[in-house]
């Protein structure tokens, strides 16, 4: 139901755009985020939207470099990273919230999980 792509090799300073699809239910009503992974470490937040698409949130280690949006009419969830750095290389995951369950930093109150896509960013 979430289907993440866009990952990829990139130098440092490059850039990558993410892209979840949705599909089965209705994630108008959900906020959506992105978590990222590296081995020997849990989710860490990194970037979220609410339901409507009027507010986006960061984690201070992305902010002004990453912008996630959605387009509700696609169904699609994006996440713009730019000025990537090695610290960045993880496998990335999008999810779904449904609105109003809980802060949308908190891995454990999302509700659907992508698979995960593999960001490398070299030196």
């Amino acid at each position: 139901q979430l289907q993440a792509s866009g990952g990829g090799l990139v130098q440092t300073g490059g850039s990558l755009r993410l892209s979840c699809a949705t599909s089965g239910r209705t994630f108008s009503t959900y906020n959506m985020g992105w978590f990222r992974q590296t081995p020997g470490k849990g989710r860490e937040f990194v970037a979220g939207i609410t339901w409507g698409g009027d507010s986006a949130v960061y984690a201070d280690s992305v902010k002004g470099r990453f912008t996630i949006s959605r387009d509700i009419a696609k169904n699609m969830v994006y996440l713009q990273m730019d000025s990537l750095k090695p610290e960045d290389t993880a496998v990335y995951y999008c999810a779904a919230q449904r609105r109003f369950s809980g802060p949308i930093r908190v891995e454990n109150k999302y509700n659907y999980w992508g698979q995960g896509t593999l960001v490398t960013v070299s030196s």
